[in-house]
């Protein structure tokens, strides 16, 4: 597959998350051929006695793609996949669905006939193939102080691949989330991170921030092809001083070009604005390389749709989607 967020067995980790079942489109004709993972998830009420269902990616980035196509016949390949994806749907009471397109794949690009297209915010990336020297090109100067200061204060970094358990991390992760009054939706248990050691273990880099003997800052970052994925990290709050989350990326770095991969993608902001404190603290990383992310919104069912959301009493004007679940 192209990238883990593709795969099946990722799709499963957030099945109990998004409360639905992974399930796998897959369409193959003379233009060509077309795969699409998605989360069928019951909507919460009832129409006429009938159970209706709406689709959304998993947690990160996905959306149809375009597996192989005939020369010339893209077009018709999406076209032919909007007619039979929208039968799959019909025959499945499958009411709407909200995409979030890969931003490193590009595959909104394709799609973009058959979705409400909508341009939500740049990600970052750290180039590690064009640049000799990641360090030097794809930092900020201001990043690069961060870091030689750390490592000034005595800060190291241990990294281990297919690590035996995830404990520790998760004492680490939690006090962060803790500390920053994160969503419920950010709160992974700890059947998630079992699932994550089951499904992906060989997949997982786990890259811990020491001062002295005491672990200070984890980042647990997926792999997969020639790309490194910023997954998820904590720092302890006794230890925001050191900014032992900057020694954190900078292992990462130095590990990935060492190791022959060609990216690592870290993801964008919390929210859409530019000025995200998120977003800047990851761009001091990637000063040359962003990505556009895309999402995708389409209903399948508009007489469905639009009663569903009249028995909600939504306001018409509301700019969530489903809008029957704002």
């Amino acid at each position: 597959m192209i990238d883990i967020y593709f795969e099946p067995n990722y799709g499963k980790l957030y099945e109990k998350i998004e409360n639905g079942e992974c399930k796998v489109f897959k369409l193959n004709s003379e233009f060509g051929e077309v795969y699409h993972m998605f989360i069928k998830r019951e909507i919460p009420m009832k129409l006429n006695g009938y159970t209706y269902y709406d689709l959304v990616t998993p947690y990160g980035y996905g959306g149809p793609l375009i597996v192989d196509y005939k020369e010339g016949c893209k077009e018709k390949l999406v076209y032919e996949f909007e007619i039979k994806f929208g039968e799959y749907c019909k025959e499945r009471n499958i009411v709407s669905e909200f995409v979030r397109f890969h931003p490193i794949v590009k595959n909104a690009n394709d799609f973009k006939r058959c979705y409400e297209i909508e341009h939500v915010r740049d990600t970052v990336g750290t180039n590690l193939f064009d640049f000799e020297d990641p360090f030097q090109s794809e930092f900020s100067k201001s990043c690069r102080k961060n870091v030689r200061k750390a490592l000034n204060e005595k800060v190291s970094y241990r990294i281990t691949k297919d690590p035996n358990n995830l404990k520790r991390f998760k004492d680490v992760y939690f006090s962060t989330m803790n500390r920053n009054q994160a969503s419920e939706y950010y709160y992974f248990d700890n059947e998630y991170f079992s699932k994550c050691m089951d499904l992906f273990g060989d997949n997982i880099v786990v890259v811990e921030a020491l001062y002295g003997e005491e672990i200070i800052a984890m980042g647990f970052y997926f792999i997969y092809g020639d790309k490194i994925h910023i997954h998820l990290s904590g720092t302890l709050s006794e230890y925001l001083y050191l900014s032992p989350a900057y020694i954190l990326r900078y292992a990462i770095t130095l590990w990935g070009k060492e190791n022959g991969f060609a990216l690592i993608h870290h993801g964008g902001g919390r929210s859409n604005s530019p000025e995200d404190s998120l977003y800047k603290f990851k761009k001091q990383f990637g000063k040359n390389t962003e990505f556009f992310f895309y999402t995708g919104k389409k209903v399948w069912n508009e007489e469905v749709y639009n009663e569903l959301s009249r028995i909600n009493s939504l306001k018409e004007n509301t700019s969530f989607f489903p809008a029957y679940r704002s």
